[in-house]
């Protein structure tokens, strides 16, 4: 079993950047496949990066990210990170990460994850 704990939310200018972090403890958080997802009020759950467990494939974003958003991670520290750049007030939502013990592959739908953390709130201001 493996926890995950979210980190570095916090309220930010339109253009902003901001670093969330996703801290793993548990099993070998290096068989884990990870992504990061968002819900804002009154919507659903949406995708927003995943990355494979040896993190040595390109990732997958979602459309309104791309350009903009960075996921990695340090398996070595069990670390994963979303570093987001040119905030946008869209981009307000509380984001989640979720992890999944599998194969080096990226899962890109929440259904496919095992693990979740408690999320971190990230609020753009225009």
């Amino acid at each position: 079993q493996v926890q995950l704990v979210e980190s570095g939310g916090g309220l930010v200018q339109a253009g902003d950047s901001l670093r969330v972090s996703c801290a793993a403890s548990g099993r070998v958080f290096s068989t884990y496949a990870v992504g990061w997802f968002r819900q804002a009020p009154g919507k659903d759950r949406e995708f927003v990066a995943a990355i494979s467990r040896s993190g040595g494939s390109t990732a997958n974003y979602a459309d309104s990210v791309k350009g903009r958003f960075t996921i990695s991670r340090d398996n070595v520290k069990n670390v994963v990170y979303l570093q987001m750049n040119s905030l946008k007030p869209e981009d307000t939502a509380v984001y989640y990460c979720a992890a999944r013990r599998t194969i080096d592959v990226k899962i890109t739908y929440s259904s496919g994850y095992e693990h979740w953390g408690q999320g971190t709130q990230v609020t753009v201001s225009s």
